[in-house]
Parts: C-alpha cells; structure tokens; sequence
C-alpha cells in the first residue's frame, strides 16, 4: 500500500505541474496576443492621419477649391479631405503660437493661404502610393503647393515594421518553447506509466487504445491550463482598463472574448500535440529501452 502511495504522489504532482506551466506559457501568449492587437490598432490610427495638404493660390475661386476636393474625394486612396479657409489657418496658427505674436499685425494681411488636409486610406499609407496621389494634385493650377512629410512617412512605417516584426518573433519563440516545456513535461508523465502502456501492449492493447487515456488527461490540462490563464488574461486586462482610459478602446470585451478562445484552443492543442508525440515516442522504443 505504500508503494502506491509513494507511486500515485509524483504523477499527481507531475500533472499538477504540467498543467500550471501550460497555463503560464498561454497566459504570456495572451498577452503577446493582447500587445499585437493593441499594436495594431495604434498602427492604423496612425496611417489613417496620414496624409498631405493642399495649399491653394491666393486668387483661387470657391469653385475652384470645390473642384479639387470633389476630384480629391472620388480617388480611391483618399479617405477623408478637410478644407481651411485663410482665417482657420491664421487662427490654428495662432493658437499654436500664442498671442505674443500677431503675425497680422506685423505682416498687415493674412500671409497664409487656403489649404485641403487629405487623409489617405491605410493601405495608401507610404511614400510612394502617395507620390502616386499627390503628382497629379501639383499640376492643378489652382494649387500652388503640396506638402508631404515623405521622411516622416518612412520613419513611421519603418517603425511599424519593425514592432510587428519582433512581435512575430516574440510569438514564434514562446510557441516554439511551450511546445518543447509541454512535451518534457507530457513525456515525464508518460514515463511514469512506462510499465502499464508494456503491460498493455504485452496484453495485446492496440497503439490507439494504449494513447486515448493519455490524449484525454492531457486535453483536460489543456482546457483547465486554458481556464486557468484566461482568468488571469481578462483580471489583468480589467485592472489595466481601470486606470488606462486607451485600453478600453483599444481592447473591449469582444477582442477578449476572441483571445479567450484562442488560449483555450492553444492549449487543448498544444498538450494534444505533445501528448500525442510523447505517447508515440514510447510505443515505439523496445523493452530494454523503456525501462532504461
């Protein structure tokens, strides 16, 4: 009776153990996941102000300046055309600038100009697809000038890149670690029952039949590993929407319903897999192998 004992402990704490670090390991996923998603969302707040402004001659009729927004509307990569008329723009600059400087006053007109502030669409979102846009713009004659921030641009998207790129990287090499942390730890369960999966196939039990009660352990870890992370996932986020105003927009409870599910889906597989290949690993070696 003591030997069952002592025998029944460890794999108790073997799963145990199993289970807890399949939670840790999708907890960080969902965070990861949660960081992308709120990478994203900020990126494309960030292309949808992108853009270029029109500014207008000073002898340009209302028209006019209809004419080249209603042409600037109907392109495909514009999203959305602002116009200021002179005294909007000398009033934003003012406001910029304070009233230490009364640039009227001084100059003794207006000095600016009417202006249309163009937002492209995300996918129009570089350099080049809005040197595509804006060629035709300067050679209307109504316009005198456009002003595009190509380097910021650049430095924008080359940033985004960037972020999505070690975010990839970040999600690849938890996969690739929680997979190898799963199967050592699924493989020293198997281990543990060596002798009933020999005594089983010396019984004559079938490789599928000597898998399923390892397949079903291991997809419930799966979903309580899941479960597990989950709560934490949605405590964390609800703490951090507490304080950060930003996060309940960018992360509202239909996005965490979806990464919810994904951990739960994430974890069911990744133990599937790795019990999967565990079991396989010991079916297949001989007897002085197994017992090695």
């Amino acid at each position: 009776m003591a030997k069952k004992r002592h025998h029944l402990i460890p794999l108790f704490t073997t799963r145990v153990t199993a289970t807890l670090s399949v939670a840790l390991v999708l907890f960080i996923l969902g965070i990861a996941a949660l960081m992308g998603i709120a990478a994203r969302k900020v990126t494309e707040g960030i292309r949808e102000n992108m853009g270029f402004v029109v500014l207008f001659n000073e002898d340009v009729t209302a028209s006019d300046i209809s004419a080249v927004k209603n042409g600037l509307e109907r392109s495909g990569g514009v999203r959305k055309v602002i116009y200021s008329s002179p005294e909007t723009v000398l009033d934003r600059w003012q406001k910029m600038v304070g009233d230490e400087e009364d640039i009227v006053r001084l100059a003794g007109v207006n000095p600016f100009v009417g202006e249309l502030e163009v937002k492209v669409k995300p996918d129009y979102a570089s350099s080049d697809s809005i040197a595509l846009l804006t060629g035709p713009v300067m050679l209307m004659p109504q316009v005198s000038e456009v002003k595009v921030h190509a380097a910021m641009v650049d430095r924008v998207n080359s940033t985004l890149r960037s972020i999505s790129l070690a975010l990839i990287f970040v999600a690849v090499a938890l996969l690739t670690v929680s997979f190898i942390l799963i199967f050592n730890t699924v493989r020293l369960t198997v281990y543990a029952r060596r002798f009933t999966i020999y005594t089983m196939k010396l019984v004559g039990a079938t490789p599928a039949f000597i898998r399923r009660p390892f397949l079903i352990d291991n997809i419930v870890n799966g979903l309580v590993a899941g479960l597990i992370a989950s709560v934490a996932l949605l405590a964390t986020v609800a703490y951090g929407r507490s304080y950060e105003q930003e996060m309940r927009a960018m992360l509202d409870w239909d996005i965490m319903c979806a990464v919810v599910i994904g951990v739960m889906v994430t974890g069911v597989l990744i133990c599937l897999v790795a019990a999967l290949f565990a079991a396989n690993r010991y079916l297949r070696l001989p007897y002085d192998e197994m017992f090695k």
